[in-house]
């Protein structure tokens, strides 16, 4: 894959990125399999992706300790992002809490560590500001820990401009993470984010617009990384009306998957299958080159655990969208549903 600069402090990059949570949890776990995920990951170093995104918090250590399985002798071809400050209490039902206190952020980079077979991460990143800890502690210890060579970038994932804002006055913010697609557009300002989301409600941009976090990125030198540019999947034109999911997975529950709105968010996929049949494309392709054409410091990471979806999103660098298809793109409305 053409490597290219996207004009963020973290260098050049792969276009494309992989996300490696569903690996571990979330989605369809009973198709879990370790020794091809790691196969995944290794490839996708071959096809030229950078970045290679885990958390903690996935499957509780789990996806870091794979992550780290599929790196192993080749860790110096990927640029390592992980994530910290939320603390799984039940990984059956995936209940979780915010911990961003010093002293836990300190603890959670030691274990990443551990787990990933590094003895530095790329870029870390805050998973979810804590209310009950000012961001400016939590951020001034993790920036004491990239002075200590644990860490080379700082991020953050899910804030809204404000929160870049404070946290960039302490220490660089290197990128933004948040959850950016075809269906859903918030981070750039265009619609009111939902509440709730991971470790219950407060901070982290989830009770109301973020602004545009996309813009902030770009004047500030630091890349956007958006999250589910796939709409989970569902923009890939893979769920159907009749689709079911497994117990667990967490598109079973998602407000975006019920019935009483599928039908409607389905409408979205015909524009983005249209699209594609212009290109020889997959729909998938088109949900992330639209993602690319948003701005030369935009990295998805659509995550998957299957070479052959893994190659095809890879692909996406290579399609060229018209201002034409551009323009039927932006037209889709918001996903009905909430987020979470």
């Amino acid at each position: 894959m053409e490597q290219r600069a996207h004009g963020s402090t973290i260098g050049p990059l792969g276009a494309v990125g992989l996300g490696c949570m569903g690996m571990s949890w979330a989605y369809s776990e009973s198709q879990r399999d370790d020794d091809r995920a790691a196969e995944v990951v290794r490839t996708a170093l071959d096809l030229g992706v950078g970045m290679v995104d885990t958390a903690d918090v996935y499957g509780d250590g789990h996806n870091e300790a794979l992550v780290g399985k599929g790196l192993a002798g080749r860790r110096d071809e990927a640029f390592l992002a992980t994530k910290g400050g939320l603390v799984v209490d039940d990984l059956p039902t995936k209940t979780m809490h915010r911990d961003a206190s010093p002293a836990h952020m300190r603890r959670a980079v030691e274990a990443s560590l551990r787990r990933l077979g590094t003895d530095v991460i790329d870029l870390y990143y805050l998973h979810r500001v804590d209310p009950a800890v000012p961001l400016e502690e939590t951020w001034g210890a993790l920036a004491e820990m990239v002075r200590e060579g644990r860490i080379r970038h700082l991020g953050l994932s899910e804030v809204s401009v404000e929160e870049a804002e404070r946290a960039h006055r302490v220490h660089p913010v290197a990128a933004v993470q948040s959850e950016f697609s075809l269906w859903w557009t918030a981070a750039r300002g265009d619609a009111a984010a939902s509440p709730g989301g991971y470790g219950g409600r407060g901070g982290g941009g989830l009770d109301g617009p973020s602004g545009d976090v996309v813009a902030w990125c770009a004047r500030n030198g630091a890349a956007f990384v958006p999250f589910a540019p796939l709409g989970r999947g569902f923009l890939t034109g893979a769920v159907t009306a009749d689709t079911t999911f497994e117990a667990g997975d967490f598109r079973s529950v998602n407000p975006r998957f019920q019935a009483s709105v599928r039908e409607a968010n389905l409408r979205i996929v015909d524009t983005v299958r249209q699209v594609a049949d212009r290109h020889g494309a997959t729909p998938a392709q088109v949900a992330v080159a639209w993602v690319l054409a948003q701005g030369d410091h935009i990295v998805p990471i659509p995550g998957t655990k299957r070479l052959e979806y893994l190659k095809e999103n890879v692909g996406a660098a290579e399609v060229r969208l018209s201002g034409e298809d551009l323009e039927l793109l932006d037209g889709v409305p918001q996903a009905e549903g909430g987020r979470y």
